[in-house]
Formats: structure tokens, sequence, C-alpha cells
């Protein structure tokens, strides 16, 4: 009997010991660049996110950086020290895809990319594989003040203009209202010329990854630096601002281009102003329209704890996380199905804006805001263009040519 006492005993201890072991929750951090994000993330986890966190034997952690970002999450994949998910911007997605730090996309990671924008997949797709699923993303919207345009007995734009037809409407607006508005604000910025010349049928990278700023390039680029010498157009630093948005807030401007983000700035900068928003305008040739992808994903450390950060992961991209992307007003979430206007929040501009960002990540051509292996260096020659000729300090022609060189060197080099 006391034999038999025993050995129930250590069943017993067996029995528990495993049952511990079986339910030990996994550790899993996560990591992001901070800034807006911080308040949405811990919301996420520490509410929305912990009963299914729990669920799962996951004890999740969350620390933001709030240095410089993409230096740290490199240097961190380096030296081992990463956490186990983090934050892709596309920006910096092919450097950390091909760093070999980042697990690629298997098993239900791969099956949720189908529930995901496909362009926002592509976007994040190096050499047929794809590294970090999309968590949400912006798009470029045309936003137009109402108001302008009623005082002018303007039409308001729609998604059937071309970049010609927004000129004629805001040559109107100015031989109507004169000096008391501008027709918009413009930046030396790639980020903002460059669904224009897109549109055209340019490609930043030809079949041969090199960079040629061919015929449609340059028709594009004397529409956008020609809309000051047409005398619809500002520059953003004659009225000490750096950004199309901080213009548009002054409620001078008939239209502005941005993305999503624009709206929580508005909210607080201009309560008072109404504005409407449609896709970017089509190139008249073409026909086409296209627009740049600012996206971010989920990373997983591939030498971290990749079965169940796999698993966190799922859970941050579910329906019921994503709304809280979009709560947050910056961004928009990257399920497809989100797709619909009564989840959208805000006034009726701000949820216009939101549709008008959401459809534009699927139509005309949408490419990543991303340059290879180049980074940000990329741009600098087109935008040093666009700044020579908009403050009158070289033609066209030799602007072109000036930043077609550097391009050479770039790839010579």
């Amino acid at each position: 009997m006391k034999r038999n006492t025993l050995t129930y005993g250590m069943l017993a201890s067996a029995i528990a010991a495993f049952s511990c072991s079986a339910i030990a929750s996994s550790d899993v951090t996560f990591t992001d660049k901070g800034g807006n994000d911080v308040v949405t993330m811990n919301k996420l986890i520490n509410k929305t996110l912990a009963k299914d966190f729990s669920d799962n034997n996951l004890n999740v952690s969350y620390s933001p950086v709030e240095a410089d970002y993409p230096t740290y999450i490199i240097n961190a994949l380096s030296a081992g020290t990463a956490p186990d998910a983090f934050f892709v911007d596309v920006f910096q997605s092919y450097t950390l895809a091909k760093s070999g730090k980042v697990q690629p996309n298997e098993g239900k990671l791969a099956e949720l990319q189908k529930d995901i924008i496909p362009s926002l997949n592509e976007a994040f797709t190096v050499d047929g594989v794809q590294y970090g699923v999309p968590r949400d993303f912006n798009t470029l919207a045309l936003q137009y003040n109402k108001d302008i345009f009623d005082d002018a007995g303007v039409d308001y734009p729609t998604n059937d203009d071309s970049w010609d037809d927004l000129l004629v409407k805001l040559k109107a607006v100015k031989a109507e209202l004169g000096d008391e508005v501008s027709g918009i604000c413009l930046v030396p910025d790639y980020a903002r010329f460059g669904p224009i010349a897109m549109s055209t049928g340019w490609v930043p990278f030809n079949d041969q990854g090199k960079t040629v700023l061919d015929d449609d390039f340059k028709r594009a680029f004397k529409y956008y630096t020609g809309l000051k010498e047409e005398g619809v157009a500002i520059l953003a630093t004659d009225i000490g601002q750096g950004w199309m948005g901080g213009c548009f807030a002054t409620e001078e401007m008939a239209v502005n281009l941005e993305g999503y983000w624009v709206s929580a700035y508005l909210r607080d900068a201009a309560p008072s102003l109404q504005y409407g928003s449609t896709m970017l305008p089509m190139d008249g040739q073409t026909g086409q329209r296209a627009n740049l992808l600012f996206a971010a994903a989920w990373g997983i450390n591939a030498d971290g704890n990749v079965a169940a950060t796999e698993k966190a992961v799922e859970l941050m991209l579910s329906e019921k996380a994503q709304m809280s992307v979009l709560e947050s007003g910056l961004a928009l979430p990257s399920r497809k199905a989100l797709n619909r206007e009564e989840l959208f929040t805000g006034s009726p501009q701000e949820v216009e804006l939101a549709k008008t960002v959401f459809e534009s990540a699927n139509t005309g051509t949408i490419l990543p805001y991303s340059f290879r292996s180049y980074g940000a260096a990329w741009m600098d020659p087109i935008n040093e263009a666009l700044s020579a000729v908009m403050l009158g300090q070289s033609t066209v022609d030799e602007a072109i040519a000036t930043a077609q060189a550097k391009y050479d060197d770039m790839v010579n080099n």
C-alpha cells in the first residue's frame, strides 16, 4: 500500500510538472519607433489583446525606441540584441531583408498575407520572398479647400481629373480670387513629385536596375516645377513652412497632397477648415494615375523566439487589433476587409480622406516609398534638381542632366 501511494505521488508530481511545462508562457518582445505609436501600442498590448495573449500563453512586452530607430534596429540585429518583433518601415525593408536576420513569412503568416492589400505584400517582397507582414499604410491623396473653390465659383477637383485639369481649375481659382489665395504649396521633394512622374509611365528603376530620367520624367518635372511660373503655386519656404500640410492649414491653399496623417494634424491646426478629398489626378496622355505607398510591417527576428512571435504577430494583425490603428487617426490598417466606410472614425471629411487613401492603394501604379540598397540617398539628385529649378538657379534641362550624371555615378560606384 505504501508503495502504491509513493507511485501515485510520483505520478501526480510528474503530471503537475508536465502541466506547468505545457502552460508555461513564452516571452515575446516588440519594439517600434515610438512617437505617436506609443499610446496605440500600449493600449493594444495591455488592454485590447491582453486576454488573447494570455489565452495563447504569451507574455508580450513593448519597448519603443525614441532615438534613431533605423540605426538602432540594424545594429541590434547585427549584435543579436534585437527584440523578437520589430517595426519595419518600407523605406528600410530592402536593407533589413538582405541582412538575413529577418524571418521570411511562413506557415500562418503566409496564410495571413491573403487578407492583406496586395500592393502592401508586394512592397515587402524581396527577390520573390516576403519579409514582414504589413500592419498599416498610407498613400497620397489630394485635399481641396471647399471654401476657396466655393468662393471662386470653381468646380471641386474629382477622381476623373488629369493633372492638366487640376491646373485649369487652379488657374480659375487664382483668376477669381487673385492674391487672396494660392493654388498649391510646393516642396522640392520626390515624396510629392514622384507620383506625377510615375503616372507618365516613368519608373524609378528600369529592367537593368538603373535610373533613367527620360522624356516622360522630363514632362512631369516641367509640370511640377512650372506650377509656380503658371502663377498657381508658391514655395513652402516662402511662407515659413516645411511641408505641404503646414501650408494647407493656413487655409490659403486651394489644394494639398498629403496622406491620411494630415487629418489628425488639421484637426488641431485648422479645426474650422472644410476640405474634401480625391485620388491623385491622372496623367492626361497615359490616362493612368500613380501613387507612393508609405507602409510599415511587423518583422520577426530570425534568431529570436520565432514560433511564439509568429503567433503574437498574428494576433497583432487581427481585425480587432487593427481597429485600434483606425482609431489612432495616423495610418490605415492593412487588412482588405477593413476598407468599409462604416468602420472609419472621425468627422465626415476625415472619413472621406480615409476612404480615398484606402482606395488609392488599389488603383493605378503603386510603388513603395523604398529605393533598394540606395536608401534616402537615391532621392537626392531629383530633390536637388527640383530645388535648383524652383529657386531659379538652373534650367530644367541643366538640372535633369546634372541629376542623371549623379545617378550614373551611383550605379557605377
